[in-house]
């Protein structure tokens, strides 16, 4: 919608991934280097954790699209609680593969057969784990046996596991020891400090096609106290405030403006918060209804909140984009 406004290629801040607009900020260049480095050495395991939105998924897909693929085959799987026997199904389905038997040994056989063949090939396979925290510890125990797939000492099958926070103290668990020995480095990705959101937001300007300022210098500190410095927070507020501007014209955005789109996602998060029930009373007690403020509210409530409101509001400008281009096509 406000692309043509601001003489965009395309939108900015889309959720999307595109390889050629990663942005490596100094803790995404290393556990970028670390997933390189995991590649070199054929064996073990790499483990990538941070929180939501801190860009794991973003760094596979980076990690995947620079790939030989002539050497490696890559595959990446998001698993949810998978217990182990469904966990092996999952492997073998995203390889392709396909067994006479419904049962484990027969999944396990094809995927041994397939890294064999590999093998003889002289290419070997890579398996991405993404939201890893999801997976039990007898699950992850199973990636460990897949990895004893081995010709002349050399494994098979390297698997790296990008995960929330929620999955270091699970492979610090006692009885993962055996787990542990064979990571051969991990990386916590952190939200961007403030000098890096704005190198960020200037990034993606530019790699849209803006090639002159738009934001003014005190618009990012806003920015970075409300997104946490977390990429996907700082998409969809960008989104929100570009939108903003095309809808009342601003050739630059100013700190104003910025606030004016926080104020409103923060109205709208304190009116989609659910009461709690210590605090519901009966008509007689209640005073008059007003909002909870955002600080009221727990932050796992507000992110939840902000994520779901911002993303339903950019689905529907997506459709009215939609809409204007087929209405502007019957229209020629």
């Amino acid at each position: 919608m406000y692309e043509s406004y601001y003489g965009f290629t395309e939108r900015p801040f889309q959720l999307t991934h595109n390889s050629n607009w990663f942005f490596a900020s100094r803790l995404h260049k290393k556990a970028l280097a670390y997933l390189q480095y995991g590649l070199t050495q054929g064996e073990g395991f790499i483990v990538i954790t941070g929180d939501v939105g801190t860009g794991k998924t973003t760094l596979a897909s980076q990690l995947l699209s620079m790939l030989n693929q002539d050497e490696i085959v890559a595959r990446q799987i998001v698993t949810s609680k998978l217990q182990p026997d469904d966990l092996i199904r999952m492997i073998a389905s995203s390889f392709n593969l396909k067994v006479e038997e419904n049962n484990k040994a027969s999944y396990l056989d094809a995927i041994y057969i397939f890294l064999k063949r590999l093998h003889s090939q002289h290419r070997r396979a890579l398996l991405l784990v993404d939201e890893a925290q999801n997976l039990p510890l007898e699950s992850i125990e199973e990636l460990r046996m897949l990895s004893n797939f081995q010709i002349d000492g050399k494994p098979l099958l390297q698997s790296f596991l990008l995960g929330q926070n929620e999955l270091n103290p699970i492979i610090q668990a006692p009885n993962m020891e055996q787990f542990r020995q064979r990571i051969i480095a991990s990386s916590n990705l952190v939200p961007l400090i403030e000098v890096e959101t704005k190198e960020y937001i200037q990034f993606r300007l530019h790699m849209a096609g803006l090639n002159h300022p738009l934001l003014e210098d005190d618009c990012f500190s806003l920015v970075q106290t409300f997104s946490r410095g977390i990429p996907r927070r700082i998409n969809l507020l960008m989104d929100r405030v570009l939108l903003l501007g095309y809808l009342e014209q601003h050739k630059t955005i100013s700190a104003e403006h910025v606030q004016s789109v926080i104020n409103e996602i923060s109205e709208e998060i304190a009116h989609q918060a659910p009461a709690s029930p210590q605090n519901i009373k009966s008509e007689s007690e209640a005073p008059a209804a007003t909002s909870p403020s955002p600080a009221a509210l727990g932050s796992a409530s507000v992110q939840q909140l902000l994520d779901e409101s911002l993303e339903q509001k950019l689905k529907l400008i997506k459709e009215l984009d939609e809409l204007i281009l087929q209405r502007q096509q019957q229209a020629k």
